[in-house]
């Protein structure tokens, strides 16, 4: 396996990609994150180039894969001056992870063709343990030609590998995603909230649920969670609202009138405003439970 890899953003599930990927025998070039003792520890883990600069990292690698929090972070990873993937960066290929504005992956596009490297949309769907495991459900875009370049690798790390198009298009379909299950995510906490206040057993509730036109992914991951306010975090309730407010915008921008969307991006907001961000998306219910945090 020729193509050396390197990341930049190795929290739970950058590490977790590079790991995979270490164990399938690419070799992991350099490492780099927000927080330098992360870095430095999985970069020791990988025996890896710890690197500090984010032109370190694209001189180590030929292909880097970013994963990082929001549309200000990516942008500011690939800025036009200064310390930059982009110093050097002819002929490497760039995947992008993290659920960003559609526009935020046709500006990072641009900027990489403008260096002589492309830039791949590598959006998931899947959480923390398939990302360890080589699970994850990726929608790509970009370069037809880069995304044949990087496929070996992603085939490495997903098991569900769809291409969409030109650069954009997968965000929007991760953002029509997320919305969904968001929607989904809330909707459950509400009938299970409901159904606790009226004294129904939750157990039988979820058991019909289940059966019914009210079954979802969601009721299988987060309803017992939301039952037992077990919320260790796999997606967190504050890229929730990101997500939700990514999507909602992309309708105004259509001039559609989306009310749940809109209901949906309300509920994560306020659980972000109530300090409440870092727990599971299935944290929600803390909001319609009587008795829970008002």
């Amino acid at each position: 396996m020729s193509e050396t890899i390197g990341f930049v953003g190795v929290g739970r599930m950058g590490a977790n990609m590079a790991r995979r990927l270490a164990e399938c025998g690419y070799k992991i070039g350099a490492v780099l994150d927000a927080h330098p003792p992360t870095a430095a520890a999985l970069a020791r883990e990988l025996r890896c180039r710890h690197a500090k600069t984010l032109a370190a990292v694209t001189a180590a690698s030929d292909i880097v894969f970013t994963v990082v929090t929001d549309d200000a972070a990516q942008l500011s990873v690939f800025a036009e001056s200064g310390d930059s993937l982009l110093v050097g960066s002819r002929g490497k290929v760039f995947v992008n992870c993290a659920t960003l504005t559609p526009s935020v992956h046709v500006e990072v596009a641009r900027r990489a063709a403008a260096r002589g490297a492309s830039a791949v949309e590598g959006c998931m769907a899947s959480s923390i343990p398939q990302a360890r495991q080589g699970t994850l459900y990726l929608m790509c875009a970009g370069p037809r030609k880069a995304f044949t370049r990087v496929k070996p690798v992603l085939e490495k790390l997903s098991t569900s590998l769809r291409f969409l198009g030109k650069a954009g298009r997968a965000a929007q379909v991760k953002a029509l995603v997320n919305m969904v299950m968001n929607a989904n995510t809330a909707a459950l906490a509400e009938g299970l909230g409901l159904g606790d206040a009226l004294g129904l057993d939750l157990d039988v509730l979820r058991e019909v649920f289940g059966q019914t036109g009210a079954a979802s992914q969601v009721l299988k991951t987060d309803g017992e969670d939301m039952q037992n306010r077990s919320h260790d975090c796999y997606f967190s309730a504050a890229h929730a609202s990101k997500d939700s407010t990514i999507a909602w915008r992309l309708g105004c921008q259509a001039g559609l009138h989306m009310p749940v969307a809109a209901a949906t991006k309300q509920q994560f907001d306020t659980m972000v405003a109530r300090g409440l961000g870092s727990l599971d998306k299935s944290g929600v219910a803390e909001l319609t439970f009587k008795g829970r945090q008002a």
